[in-house]
């Protein structure tokens, strides 16, 4: 009864959409809008027209979708639809029905929206592992995302002809997209300000509102066809990349017209681009006696949208300043937009090659990061030994050092885990929060010490994991070689258990591969710094207490989420810290018996996002060091205090 009530509902949203489309769209073209006339009556004809347009959309939506309270939701309804949530509730009763493949296919389609979703993850690779299948199909993809990923990955292949077919697919996919979603915006709009019952504005007033918000929801439809299902972020230089990937990929296959027509479409969006103009001048000279290269124009259908893009802009900022309608114009064509690698970005073109005409493929200039990154810094402790750099690590801002602290420290620190950590403790309560197998439990540093006070633990045991965290804060900051103060974000002490009895063919992994400050989107190559990712981190620390368990090896990976590029056995005094951005993809393999414990550390630059326990935490220690009195000699009470 679930998945037939859920499969229902997504049937009826998609025919709901193609319904209005399909009336909207034929009505534009039954009932052309009429100019107005001069003098008085003059608008008759105009507004005339709006009602015949109006008569004609409501005549052809009645008798197919009934009256339109039928279709109303609430606003936590359609944003559950949104971010596909419908596929979650029917991926598990798939589950119970036995029905693999549609099981797969409803996780798949909810993961690609929602892929910070571990467990849904992990479902999914359980699922390709039981049935044996090996693709699954995302029932919402978005027709034109598909061929321009499909174009991109036969780009990087250097299969040129596959590129320009699906980057082809893909342009004609994006126009009519955009012409729906333009369609779609004439549909009722919210006003922010008023309510709409109480509205008492005048005719021109009212239709100014009204219209300005239906004229933002058109000029935002260039990020909405950018924008991948669930994210906030567009691709960002979305269109103008398809003619920059095509006008080499047509020089590559000897189509010099098609390489200069893209070329000059791309210049439409970014005229000053210097690699393109080289690329154009040298299609010029190849196409000499030929075809006169000014008779080559851009692509009509980019110039017609660009056109009205800026109109559309102009009337928005129009309407800013002359009725006091808050927008600002968003940065719709940045250039450093898609992957910066030497095959994502075609760009300028040698004129005196070895043999013949080749392209000399260099990077575009990426945007400055936000501080310049370093390492190699002091590890300001003796007894710290260096294992490895980045570069021996396969990557970006990694360091792998030993002896961070000694075995007697990691022995302690155990005995303090034992006394306070609880299930579920760091992960809302869920004992096993990233796979089944294994029993996850956790506890901070504030909590180590409110345990102290009050006898649970031995308070210098407590101290010791203050002392340590900060120790590893001291390390990192000094070795990466910032220039300003690292925070401490969150702070974690976390042990996980591998259960008897649920070891036997496990695939699964201890911690799936993620990153820590952003949504790692491995389909996409791609990392959306954006909630409900934690965007504030910029430095992770993981120091390990203990050897004595089997599987829980630390590691990297490409983005793609499955290529390997460094693993780490952890043991005591081991600690491993690294930038926490889409650069460094991590995880832990299986824990297949014992226990492995670890502090976890992430850091902030941001002072915004200090760990406010952290803060109570120094104060704690503040009062403790203030003459070394204890609890009773201070007059506090310890428990009021934390």
């Amino acid at each position: 009864g679930a998945a037939r009530c859920l499969e229902r509902a997504l049937r009826s949203r998609r025919e709901l959409r193609a319904a209005r489309l399909r009336c909207r769209r034929q009505c534009r073209a039954q009932v052309r809008l009429a100019a107005p006339g001069p003098g008085a009556g003059g608008d008759l004809s105009f507004f005339g027209s709006v009602l015949r347009r109006a008569d004609c959309v409501r005549r052809c939506e009645e008798p197919r979708l009934g009256a339109v309270s039928r279709h109303r939701a609430a606003e936590e309804v359609r944003a559950d639809f949104q971010r596909r949530v419908p596929y979650s509730y029917l991926q598990r009763a798939y589950i119970q029905l036995n029905k693999l493949e549609e099981a797969a296919n409803a996780a798949h389609t909810f993961f690609m929206a929602n892929p910070e979703h571990m467990e849904i993850q992990q479902d999914l690779e359980n699922y390709k592992t039981t049935s044996g299948k090996v693709s699954v199909i995302d029932r919402e993809a978005r027709q034109h995302m598909e061929d321009y990923s499909a174009g991109v990955r036969h780009y990087d292949k250097e299969d040129y002809e596959l590129a320009i077919e699906f980057l082809e697919s893909a342009l004609k996919g994006y126009y009519s997209e955009d012409e729906d979603c333009q369609i779609m915006c004439e549909g009722p709009q919210r006003f922010e300000e008023h309510e709409y019952l109480d509205y008492k504005a005048g005719l021109y007033e009212a239709i100014a509102d009204h219209y300005m918000q239906v004229l933002a929801c058109k000029h935002d439809c260039v990020r909405e066809l950018a924008t991948r299902s669930g994210r906030i972020s567009p691709i960002e230089n979305f269109l103008p990349l398809h003619y920059d990937y095509l006008q080499f990929a047509y020089y590559r296959v000897g189509d010099y017209v098609k390489a200069l027509e893209c070329a000059k479409s791309y210049l439409l969006f970014h005229p000053d681009d210097e690699d393109v103009l080289e690329n154009a001048g040298y299609y010029e000279g190849l196409l000499e006696g030929t075809v006169d290269p000014a008779t080559i124009k851009p692509r009509k259908e980019a110039k017609k949208l660009l056109r009205r893009h800026k109109l559309e802009s102009h009337l928005l900022q129009v309407a800013a300043a002359g009725l006091g309608y808050a927008y600002t114009e968003p940065n719709y064509w940045n250039r450093y937009g898609a992957r910066q690698d030497e095959h994502s970005v075609p760009s300028s073109i040698s004129s005196e090659p070895e043999d013949g005409p080749r392209l000399s493929l260099t990077k575009k200039p990426m945007p400055k990061p936000d501080r310049e990154l370093k390492e190699g810094g002091p590890l300001l402790y003796s007894d710290v030994k260096f294992v490895y750099n980045s570069q021996q690590l396969n990557g970006t801002q990694r360091v792998l050092l030993d002896n961070v602290i000694s075995e007697e420290q990691c022995r302690e620190l155990h005995r303090v885990a034992s006394g306070i950590m609880l299930a579920g403790d760091g992960y809302r309560g869920k004992t096993s929060p990233h796979t089944p197998n294994e029993r996850f439990e956790g506890a901070t540093v504030l909590k180590a010490l409110k345990y102290g006070y009050e006898g649970r633990v031995p308070l210098k045991s407590a101290r010791l994991f203050y002392d340590i965290s900060e120790k590893a804060r001291r390390i990192v900051e000094s070795y990466f070689l910032l220039n300003s103060t690292l925070y401490f974000s969150y702070t974690h002490l976390v042990c996980r258990t591998a259960l008897s009895g649920q070891q036997e063919r496990r695939n699964d992994l201890s911690h799936p591969i993620h990153a820590d400050n952003c949504l790692l989107d491995p389909e996409a190559n791609e990392c959306w710094k954006e909630p409900p990712a934690y965007t504030f981190r910029d430095y992770s620390a993981l120091l390990y207490m203990n050897a004595d368990f089997e599987g829980g090896e630390f590691i990297f990976t490409e983005m793609d989420a499955k290529t390997v590029t460094a693993s780490i056995k952890p043991k005591c005094g081991r600690m491993i810290s690294f930038s926490s951005g889409g650069e460094n993809p991590h995880g832990v393999k299986a824990v297949t018996k014992g226990q492995r414990c670890a502090v976890a550390l992430w850091f902030t630059l941001d002072p915004l996002y200090r760990e406010l326990e952290r803060i109570q935490a120094d104060e704690v220690i503040a009062m403790l060091d203030q003459e070394h009195l204890g609890p009773s000699e201070m007059n506090i009470n310890p428990k009021d205090e934390l």
